[in-house]
């Protein structure tokens, strides 16, 4: 008789993998249950950011790129995944019910789950090599197929307009010594298995790259200074809690269509986590209609650029736990 759902070895592996996904400040805000049959995730909120993520937008949208990780590693395993997202109202750090049903994986799959280990985040600047259309076209193809919207930041006055946003909430920020401690508090690492290392920072000279503490990432493009990769916004038509748990779905499949391309990705969010700033790209960017969650930058690498070192991650013994 066919098997009905994963064994704990696969479940186990598909999670490793899970957790790989980025999120903000590398905090890892979830915690997983695992049942006899089913997989839960839910969010921590021990590990919200008050300063940097006050209504837990950017809480969430880390937590849907570890769904997203774990349903291509769990497809890549030969299990589909059937998921409840929000499945108990009266629960609302539970964020998914996870089902499954068994599959054949395809090599697009393989070949999605294998970028997962693969994707660093790349804040150093990237070339002004060119991105293929229709290279371009797959990545975002990737990201709608997942229930938000991505669409391409245009060049020109947008783009500056854009850049400007960037300076002004880094401008706030700097100024607030509750965000500057909290910034302090979870950057500028050496060995911890939680936060952002300082091996993986670069001193912020491109607008678009956050200020940690202490970068000691060298830069590797010195020239192409006023190209910086290309821009794509993830928005969704609400700003609930289910419209952002997608948009880190759609940030994960973004994410992982560039890595398989070759293509340093960045995730971006300072500008987005002020009201101020916020509202100006939705007025700039999406006419008012809509919400921006979240921005990543994609290129090409410079070939003489190492790796970027893989950022640790928490046990997980830290993160799982039985039903």
């Amino acid at each position: 008789m066919a098997k009905r759902h994963p064994d704990a070895d696969s479940v186990r592996a598909a999670l490793a993998l899970a957790v790989r996904a980025p999120s903000v400040h590398n905090t890892q805000p979830w915690q997983w249950r695992v049942g006899d049959t089913t997989v839960h995730l839910y969010a921590d909120d021990s590990r919200r950011l008050p300063h940097a993520d006050p209504d837990r937008r950017d809480l969430l949208i880390s937590c849907g790129a570890a769904l997203h990780h774990f349903r291509v590693a769990a497809r890549s395993f030969g299990w589909d995944t059937v998921v409840h997202r929000f499945p108990n109202p009266a629960e609302p750090q539970h964020l998914a019910a996870i089902e499954f049903s068994a599959t054949t994986p395809t090599a697009d799959v393989v070949a999605a789950a294998r970028a997962i280990s693969q994707r660093r985040t790349d804040r150093r600047r990237v070339t002004s090599w060119e991105i293929p259309e229709a290279l371009l076209a797959e990545i975002i193809a990737a990201g709608t197929a997942e229930g938000a919207l991505i669409s391409e930041v245009p060049g020109g006055p947008t783009r500056i307009r854009l850049v400007r946003a960037f300076q002004d909430a880094a401008r706030q920020h700097h100024a607030d010594p509750a965000y500057q401690a909290e910034l302090a508090a979870w950057s500028g690492r050496h060995a911890a298995e939680e936060g952002v290392p300082a091996r993986s920072t670069v001193t912020a000279a491109d607008p678009l790259t956050r200020e940690f503490h202490n970068p000691t990432l060298t830069e590797a493009v010195l020239h192409d200074l006023d190209v910086r990769g290309g821009l794509l916004l993830v928005h969704t038509t609400s700003d609930d809690p289910l419209s952002r748990l997608r948009a880190g779905e759609a940030t994960s499949a973004v994410l992982l269509a560039a890595t398989e391309i070759g293509l340093a990705t960045c995730p971006l969010t300072e500008p987005l986590e002020l009201p101020s700033t916020r509202d100006l790209i939705r007025d700039d960017l999406l006419s008012g209609s809509g919400f921006p969650q979240l921005i990543v930058r994609i290129g090409w690498a410079a070939t003489s650029a190492a790796q970027v070192p893989m950022t640790p991650r928490r046990t997980l013994e830290d993160v799982v736990r039985p039903l």
